[in-house]
This record gives structure tokens, sequence and C-alpha cells, in this order.
């Protein structure tokens, strides 16, 4: 099994190489190249996290962008929640399979810097009997932030002090500068703060949902106790 920055290979102009694997038990794998364009797309949706409660939901829709991404250069379309509803089908993914790659995209992601509240952890294994044992993706909260990438075409978050600061002068220039919708306004902004739990595990498990799907994404204690979407 490949792990960490050998799952995936950088290439010219931002294309990347990233391994993935299918028909269970990565009895097959195929090396794909996901190109600038596509990754750019990655990219924006997890800019937009603003805390790691966000970047979760943006990781589960990225997972599901990048299966999408691949599957121009792997028969992982085919591929259905759980074991059975693809059985024999050319590029089915068993939790073996999506573990795998679901772990070699998230390093990918990590190691493009677009990871700033989690990091990649190995794969989880749970056994509930003896004779059963599902794998998954893990993630682990980090104690702080790392610094917002630049993606192109995407504005950066603008510090919520910013806005009341520009409300109280005569600063249409800077605001037309920022562009339409980067600055928050006050009154639309939550008085909740979201949970900061550094050291929070948490399972990415993509095996529960259809191809291109975003992944299942559940505190890693539930999951270990067998929770999850009701899929054979």
């Amino acid at each position: 099994m490949s792990t960490g920055l050998f799952a995936w290979l950088p290439l010219a102009q931002g294309a990347a190489a990233v391994e993935v694997c299918f028909n269970y038990g990565c009895a097959n794998r195929v090396e794909v190249v996901l190109a600038e364009d596509g990754l750019a797309g990655v990219a924006g949706v997890l800019a937009q996290a603003t805390d790691a409660d966000s970047e979760r939901a943006a990781i589960a829709r990225a997972v599901g962008m990048m299966q999408r991404l691949s599957a121009a250069q792997a028969p992982i379309a085919a591929d259905r929640g759980g074991n059975y509803r693809d059985d024999e089908v050319e590029g089915r993914m068993d939790c073996i399979d999506h573990s795998t790659t679901t772990t070699h995209f998230l390093e990918l992601m990590a190691a493009r810097g677009w990871l700033r509240f989690h990091r990649v952890l190995a794969v989880e294994r749970r056994t509930p009997y003896l004779v059963l044992q599902h794998f998954s993706a893990v993630i682990e909260e980090t104690d702080a932030p790392g610094p917002q990438p630049a993606v192109p075409g995407v504005s950066a978050p603008v510090p919520d002090y910013i806005a009341p600061m520009l409300a109280l002068c005569d600063c249409g220039e800077v605001l037309a500068d920022i562009g339409p919708g980067v600055v928050a306004r006050p009154e639309l902004e939550s008085d909740e703060v979201p949970g900061h739990n550094p050291g929070a595990r948490f399972a990415v498990d993509s095996w529960f949902v259809d191809h291109g799907e975003p992944a299942v994404v559940l505190p890693l204690a539930e999951w270990l106790n067998g929770e999850g979407p009701n899929v054979q």
C-alpha cells in the first residue's frame, strides 16, 4: 500500500498524479493524473473553510470531487455505496479501496497546504464482530489553523473586525477593491463560536456513499462503535 508523499506525484503546471485502487482489496491500482483546473476547484472548496467544522464539510465534498476527477482515468464511476449494489462490476470499491484511495486524496490536499485545521492519520480499522472488519481514512483536528492558501479566483476571507472599521470611514474604493460578498456584514454574523477541539479524530468514510458523493465524516469514536449509514 502506498502511503505518504509516495501516493501522489506533482507534475508540471499544477497537475498531480495520485494512486486510485479498486476491484476490492486494491486488486487493481491506477495512477491517475488530476489536471490543474480540476484541482483548483478542489482547492477552492477547501479555501472557503473558516474553522474545523466547516473544513470537515469541505473535506467531505472534496473527496467526492476527486473521485469524479479520477473517474476519467479509472473505472470507479461504477462504484456504489456498500459492497452489494455493485457486486462483480468493474471498478467497484470495498472499504479497503476507499480507505486507501481517500487517504491518498487527503495526503495530496495536506501536501498542497489546503488543510489548515486537520492533519491526515493512518487508516483505521473497526471490528464489531470477529468475522467482520471495516476500514476508513482518518483525520485529526490540529491545535491551530495553518496559513490561508492562495487560490486563483477565490478571495481570501477578511478578518471580522475589518467590516465595522470600514463602515465608519469613507472607504468606498477599498470596499470595491475587496469585492462583493467577501466582507461579512456585522448584522449577519453569528454569535456562535465554532467548537475547537484539537486532537479530536474523525473518520472520512467514502465507502458508505455512491461514487462522487460527499464522504461521510463523523467522530472516530462513533465510527469505531459502528455508527454510519446503514449500507451493506
